[in-house]
């Protein structure tokens, strides 16, 4: 049996420009954010001595008046619109629970999914019996959040044909913080796999579909048996995306179509490897800044 042993090495020191000091709107808890009794006290916040400090680390984030902190690391907090990629925990009456990685688990009503054939109805009794053949225990679906309860849950809807039951694929779950909002969270990328970029931080990974039916209603899933290529090409994505999230660069789809090509000199499994890892960050980074500049 081949043993893969390193021996250890010093670690070069990334020197952190002066700039990265000097930023204002980063804090840690129990930086004065400003001495200023006209600013309205948010999240993240509390009063001490007539200044306003920070109780978590993150962004400080100001609304006219009022100054909140965005926490760093942190659950997901859901808005109205964006895309999750969740698991069904729990089947009850007229609903499914999600987990989403948020705080609470998320809703998903009877009523907020295309019935299988896209027909347009009333759900009736009969589709409440039959609730576990469109979506069932363990099932993933891509969804899209419709509303926020007043106690924080997500109620999520699937009404369009790009959200629904997800496949056959791999499920990476990193933190929400690093996934950069965009207009579009679903990306086919041109070396031969799609990826779902949820703003909850779980990011699906499956080989790009041929044509698919519309009938299907948004529960149609392949199971014919994914090529070896195919899986090649989607266990270098996750492992892409895991260095990504080590070296905390935002995850969007040119940052991980850059990554994925600084790889290629290099075979899946030592992708992972803290060496290996460092550079094709600094390599994908480097393409990132000459794209900006």
């Amino acid at each position: 049996m081949a043993v893969d042993m390193r021996l250890p090495t010093i670690r070069k020191t990334v020197s952190l420009s002066v700039d990265a000091f000097d930023r204002k709107d980063l804090v840690v808890p129990g930086d004065v954010i400003t001495s200023d009794t006209g600013f309205m006290r948010g999240h993240g916040t509390y009063v001490d001595e007539d200044n306003l400090t920070a109780s978590v680390a993150g962004e400080v984030q100001r609304v006219d008046k009022l100054i909140c902190v965005r926490p760093l690391k942190t659950r997901f907090n859901g808005e109205v619109g964006d895309v999750v990629v969740g698991r069904i925990t729990e089947v009850q009456q007229k609903r499914w629970k999600v987990e989403t990685n948020s705080r609470l688990d998320s809703v998903l009503l009877l009523s907020s999914v295309n019935l299988p054939g896209g027909e347009l109805r009333r759900r009736s009794a009969e589709d409440e019996l039959t609730m576990r053949e469109y979506l069932q225990e363990g099932d993933l679906i891509s969804a899209e959040v419709q509303s926020v309860f007043s106690d924080g849950a997500l109620s999520l809807h699937t009404r369009s044909l790009k959200y629904g039951k997800l496949g056959q694929g791999v499920l990476v779950q990193l933190s929400p913080s690093l996934i950069k909002r965009q207009k579009t969270h679903f990306h086919n990328l041109p070396c031969g796999a799609s990826i779902i970029l949820g703003n909850n931080g779980f990011v699906w990974l499956y080989p790009t579909p041929g044509q698919q039916e519309e009938e299907a209603g948004g529960f149609y899933t392949s199971l014919e048996p994914v090529s070896l290529s195919d899986r090649e090409v989607i266990s270098r994505l996750r492992n892409c995306l895991l260095a990504l999230s080590a070296h905390k660069v935002l995850l969007y789809d040119t940052s991980v179509l850059y990554c994925y090509e600084s790889s290629l000199q290099h075979q899946v499994k030592d992708i992972l490897k803290p060496e290996v890892m460092e550079e094709i960050v600094m390599l994908t980074q480097q393409k990132l800044l000459e794209q900006e500049g």
